[in-house]
């Protein structure tokens, strides 16, 4: 039977990651791209090495195809199409759509809320 880790793991797990997506981020907006996949690439290796699921809002701003980190208006471009987002890299070309329907919901939800409130 495999040994389950202890909590405290993944708690340093989750901040690692953190800290080279801060940076990963940091080198992008510096131009220094190959610093910040190298950033992106450890990251990642991290997370699958303790079976860690990388949160959504990392891997949203990941290429797939080349680890590159997306950011909008430098290496990454961002369409919104008929209820998706679509990131396109600049970089390699690939294309990653979400759809942001809920996103769009939960915002009018708490819209309606705050326009009954006054």
């Amino acid at each position: 039977m495999p040994r389950r880790r202890f909590k405290w793991v993944y708690r340093i797990v989750r901040e690692r990651i953190e800290i080279l997506m801060n940076l990963a981020k940091e080198f992008t907006e510096r131009n220094e791209i190959d610093l910040a996949r190298d950033y992106i690439k450890l990251a990642r290796r991290i997370a699958m090495k303790y079976n860690y699921k990388m949160p959504r809002i990392y891997k949203r701003f990941i290429c797939k195809k080349c680890n590159a980190y997306l950011l909008p208006g430098k290496t990454a471009r961002v369409r919104i199409n008929r209820g998706k987002v679509s990131i396109t890299c600049t970089l390699c070309g690939s294309v990653k759509r979400y759809p942001y329907l809920k996103e769009k919901r939960e915002h009018l939800s708490t819209h309606n809320v705050k326009k009954r409130a006054s």
